[in-house]
């Protein structure tokens, strides 16, 4: 089973992308496969009007599948939005899966807090393995500042990517 945690934070612009896309680089230069999952409530539209694979969507198509040398994609309409783990049911060749987002489910989270964006943090304890932030916290939980993304890396590294 491919190792997965989640990156959560209580609000908007406490720095979540920028947390982990840094852990993505990192992830890289150590040679390892990363895949991404981001989790939007709002929902999102990655096909653009007058594409063909748009158009396909329009006629009707359920699945629509686009393949290139270097990329895959694919855009499924669901009638109801799929939990987490039936997404990473779908993932495969990969080293380890972060998600961005779900704050509620049951995988391991490090939390990302920023004191202008949030008063308190999200989690309980238990819920975390880290704590990317701004301010100390008198936890029993490593704490990083937001420029030691070598030492999260390490900790991620020795939690799910024992070799």
């Amino acid at each position: 089973m491919i190792p997965v945690f989640s990156i959560v934070g209580k609000n908007s612009n406490t720095g979540k992308t920028t947390v982990l896309c840094s852990i993505i680089g990192e992830l890289k230069s150590r040679g390892y496969r990363v895949a991404t999952i981001k989790h939007d409530v709002h929902g999102f539209d990655i096909d653009h009007p007058g594409k063909d694979t748009w158009k396909h969507g329009q006629a009707g198509s359920d699945i629509v599948m686009i393949s290139s040398p270097k990329k895959f994609a694919m855009i499924e309409k669901v009638q109801v939005e799929y939990t987490l783990d039936e997404v990473l049911e779908k993932i495969s060749n990969v080293d380890i899966i972060i998600t961005e987002g779900y704050k509620r489910e049951n995988k391991p989270k490090l939390e990302v807090y920023r004191k202008e964006a949030a008063d308190e943090l999200l989690c309980e304890d238990d819920e975390l393995f880290g704590i990317v932030t701004d301010v100390q916290f008198d936890k029993d939980i490593p704490q990083f500042s937001f420029e030691q993304v070598k030492e999260v890396v390490d900790l991620i590294e020795g939690k799910f990517l024992k070799k």
